[in-house]
């Protein structure tokens, strides 16, 4: 027996001790997709500086390449995110096409209301409505591509906001919002789905039209089923629960996605799991423990989470800093598998504070390394994806890029 089978032997008689089915826990992690960024690897960076970097994509067609490669690495990336214009193309059937000779999908697509002159102050909820009017059809050209690429996800960020008391009516914007979202709503068809996120502050420092959870709930309830709220982990104050956020939209049935990454003090966009792997852990045991819900409705909208990473890999090198980001992701993920539902209830049914607390924590400080090195032996993929990465050869392949690729 390899070192690597006692391993898990172990893992698994620590599992039947704790009444946990180690092999379902395994067949769920290898269902586990989480869909990376076009934009993760290309160039960006600070308010201050973009870091160029040698070997980036310099279209839309070499970032899904890359993001084929972390895939075959992981075998967990089966689609890839778009942002328009950032990869615009004048075929948008022919990415796709692209795509799907990588082993991928075309996954959400992101309209970009922040990068236009126009956009200064404003886009959806800009005080003139010439403004209001292009910001509405830059959002239905992403519904037409989302149907060139045959997309289910519109996930919107609204970057709107004033930085000082009396630069705008904020009753007055909230109504424009609503507007421009009803209308793009009505161009979705069935079975496409509109992401609404939400960000506290940042570009705007005053307020923000779509500043927290609620406003974001708020308005994809008087859209309607096929909107929901998008949670992007760095996006809230310091000291926000985001397990508890996540549980209310979860039982609510308005929980549509995330934007995965890791903060420090603001929206850093840094790896996923860098900072704050407890916090990451936690979420992904709501959503568990969701999923195993009597309640059809919420078991069903934990099913159908959009998992994404949204990342900005300033400092990094692109590849290995996704390979990471989804490895992190899968760390997590694992450890709140082997969280044993019933023991946790009994303790909270007796009211057994510390007891119900211990539950997660030694889920939490569990070794799932054998668990993730069995599913990548079982998928044919290498134990250490980025070590296989920086042995493929592909870092010296695209490096004849050269710099000045596609970025922000």
């Amino acid at each position: 027996m390899s070192r690597m089978d006692q391993a898990y032997a172990l893992l698994e008689a620590e599992c039947r001790d704790r009444g946990v089915d180690l092999d379902a826990a395994c067949r769920r992690l290898a269902a586990l997709e989480v869909e990376t960024p076009s934009w993760g690897y290309g160039d960006s960076g600070t308010r201050f500086k973009v870091f160029r970097q040698r070997g980036v994509p310099r279209n839309p067609f070499e970032k899904i390449d890359d993001a084929a490669v972390v895939h075959r690495l992981t075998g967990a990336c089966p689609s890839v995110a778009i942002h328009i214009p950032w990869d615009k193309v004048d075929d948008y059937r022919a990415l796709a096409d692209h795509a799907r000779n990588q082993g991928l999908r075309i996954g959400a697509v992101n309209p970009n209301l922040f990068q236009d002159d126009d956009y200064m102050l404003g886009s959806l909820t800009n005080v003139q409505p010439e403004i209001r009017r292009k910001a509405i059809r830059h959002m239905l050209e992403c519904v037409d591509i989302m149907r060139e690429v045959d997309s289910s996800v519109l996930s919107l960020w609204v970057p709107d906001g004033t930085n000082y008391p009396g630069q705008g009516d904020i009753r007055r914007r909230k109504r424009w919002l609503e507007e421009a979202l009803r209308e793009v709503y009505a161009a979705l068809e069935p079975g496409m789905r509109l992401l609404i996120e939400y960000k506290f502050f940042e570009p705007a420092f005053y307020h923000t039209d779509l500043a927290d959870w609620g406003m974001a709930y708020l308005a994809a309830e008087k859209l309607g089923p096929q909107a929901q709220v998008l949670v992007d982990t760095g996006h809230h104050p310091q000291g926000t629960n985001v397990e508890h956020i996540v549980a209310l939209l979860l039982d609510e049935g308005r929980l549509g996605g995330f934007h995965f990454n890791s903060r420090k003090y603001a929206d850093d966009d840094l790896i996923v799991g860098a900072i704050h792997p407890y916090e990451l852990f936690l979420i992904f045991c709501q959503i568990l423990e969701a999923e195993q819900s009597d309640d059809e409705r919420v078991a069903s909208t934990a099913r159908s989470i959009a998992y994404m990473i949204d990342q900005s890999h300033a400092i990094e090198p692109k590849i290995p800093a996704m390979i990471r980001s989804v490895c992190n992701i899968q760390t997590q993920f694992a450890k709140a598998l082997l969280v044993p539902w019933h023991l946790l209830r009994e303790r909270q049914e007796a009211n057994d504070v510390l007891g119900a607390e211990a539950v997660l924590r030694e889920a939490f400080e569990m070794d799932v390394r054998p668990m993730l090195y069995r599913l990548r032996e079982e998928k044919g993929l290498p134990a250490d994806p980025i070590k296989a990465f920086y042995e493929s050869g592909y870092e010296e392949k695209i490096s004849e890029r050269g710099f000045g690729g596609s970025g922000w």
